[in-house]
């Protein structure tokens, strides 16, 4: 809407300025901003709450299944219906309390490892690198990264497909070390390339629901967090 103020000058002047470090995050644009890290700080310390309470409890594999598929099932068949009211914040805190619940067991895993409170330690450190760089660096640049989509879109098909692949082999006993460590190297920079999109979305107006915008963010930070534990306990534990 703002955009058709500038009629004349819109294929160039205003393809620049939103790629220039020099143009203002729009108003409007800088509000969804500020809705959705709010909203994304208040989840993420909510998951890591749940998680606490998944790991105080024992919870098994099962129901840590469970809670993932339950919030699978919010996040595609809910939230799209209450994402442009006050009820779609308490379905996402649903949403990200149900994945929080789900890292418990993973988590107990990896504590097993003598070195196992340093793993989950510098994995939480480099996501949050990663994603402070990444953020960082579009908020200053303000630069657009929609290209990107159908190159992210792309390798999200294939990473779910390899994903699927590999638990069925796991199913036949079939070992499968190394294609589970390329894989969560592809999801490190696959996340890292949706931080960037989904970020850019944000600066430029393409995203203007602060709750869907919010549950993007928290799908790469989560994603982004699980793949870094899972190298880190490969290439770092010393069991």
């Amino acid at each position: 809407m703002q955009n058709r103020q500038y009629n004349v000058p819109q294929s160039a002047s205003d393809k620049t300025a939103r790629g220039s470090a020099t143009a203002p995050i729009s108003a409007a644009a800088t509000k969804v901003l500020r809705n959705t890290y709010t909203l994304l700080a208040m989840t993420l310390a909510f998951s890591a709450v749940m998680a606490a309470v998944a790991m105080s409890v024992g919870m098994g594999r099962g129901t840590s299944l469970m809670c993932s598929l339950g919030a699978i099932a919010l996040v595609w068949f809910v939230l799209p219906r209450t994402a442009n009211s006050s009820a779609g914040i308490a379905v996402v805190f649903a949403f990200t309390g149900l994945l929080g619940l789900s890292l418990g067991p993973i988590l107990l895993h990896y504590l097993q490892f003598s070195n196992g409170g340093q793993i989950i330690t510098q994995a939480l450190g480099g996501t949050a690198v990663v994603f402070f760089a990444l953020s960082g660096y579009v908020l200053t640049t303000k630069k657009d990264f929609s290209f990107m989509r159908g190159m992210l879109v792309a390798g999200l098909v294939v990473v779910l497909i390899a994903a699927v692949g590999g638990i069925v082999a796991s199913m036949f006993g079939v070992e499968i070390t190394a294609f589970s460590l390329a894989l969560s190297a592809a999801i490190v920079l696959l996340m890292s390339g949706f931080i960037l999109y989904d970020t850019s979305r944000i600066v430029n107006g393409g995203e203007t629901n602060y709750i869907m915008a919010t549950t993007g963010l928290y799908l790469n930070i989560y994603n982004l967090f699980l793949a870094l534990l899972h190298l880190l306990g490969a290439f770092g534990g010393n069991d």
